[in-house]
């Protein structure tokens, strides 16, 4: 008899979670990352940001609201992202080749999908007191593919709830068109118009528990508060496009190879 991990592995959506996905724009999954490597990767995490292994985003450098002003001023040297997490160890690389997620991945991407390395590819982290606000946004919104089909995969690697700044998620957004007009300069929804208010209302939270994994769609809008509580808040999050959903030459998102996932036939 398979045990309830393993169970877990082999399981594939159901007609009804594609078709939700299709409708929402996004899925959790409860206790879906394997426990020892959850374990594994927040070992890598903290040991990468103790050490500051490059490369690494500070929460200065996005200038959000909540952010440091500069590097140079006290919480300036705050870590927001350990980037090109697929090579800080083999945790990361054995999370994405799964069978819990790529079992789950193949229905929305197909057979033999891909990982680019130019986008996520990273460990989001949320530290107490010099944390920031991440506005609505669609993570589409700087890359550059053929088509605006890609999913991300965002890992818990400890509790994330609304004290800790959780993601945020507007269901349904993945489906709509937005002029330029709904949205500011940096292109984040503005929430000055009524029509956006409406829609924001709408939001929904992403609460997850350790080793739970949110899979949402690359135009679903999202957004998050800064950490309110003493503790930091780690994830691990990776993106995927179909096969034949390829980067736009010279674009930064061709800018670095990709890891192709094989499946199961």
């Amino acid at each position: 008899m398979a045990s309830p991990s393993q169970s877990l592995s082999q399981e594939r959506l159901s007609a009804e979670e594609v078709e939700k996905f299709e409708q929402d724009g996004y899925l959790i999954f409860r206790n879906l990352c394997p426990e020892s490597l959850r374990q594994e990767m927040l070992a890598a995490t903290k040991e990468g940001l103790a050490q500051v292994v490059e490369p690494v985003e500070y929460e200065a450098d996005v200038e959000y609201p909540g952010s440091p002003a500069s590097r140079q001023v006290i919480g300036g040297e705050t870590v927001r992202r350990l980037k090109q997490a697929h090579s800080r160890g083999m945790s990361f690389t054995d999370l994405v080749n799964h069978p819990a997620i790529v079992n789950r991945l193949t229905p929305l991407l197909g057979d033999d999908y891909v990982m680019p390395l130019a986008h996520h590819n990273c460990i989001m982290t949320k530290q107490p007191q010099f944390s920031s606000d991440t506005l609505w946004h669609q993570d589409i919104r700087f890359w550059s593919f053929e088509r605006k089909e890609l999913i991300s995969v965002w890992v818990a690697l400890g509790e994330e709830n609304r004290e800790n700044g959780c993601l945020k998620v507007i269901p349904g957004t993945h489906r709509m068109e937005f002029g330029p007009e709904r949205l500011d300069e940096r292109i984040f929804l503005r929430p000055d118009v009524p029509e956006n208010q409406a829609l924001i209302e709408t939001g929904v939270l992403a609460e997850l528990h350790p080793g739970d994994v949110l899979f949402f769609h690359c135009r679903t809008f999202h957004a998050a508060t800064r950490n309110f509580t003493d503790q930091p808040k780690f994830s691990a999050v990776f993106t995927f496009r179909p096969a034949d959903n390829p980067p736009v030459p010279g674009s930064r998102s061709a800018a670095l190879p990709e890891l192709i996932i094989h499946t199961p036939r």
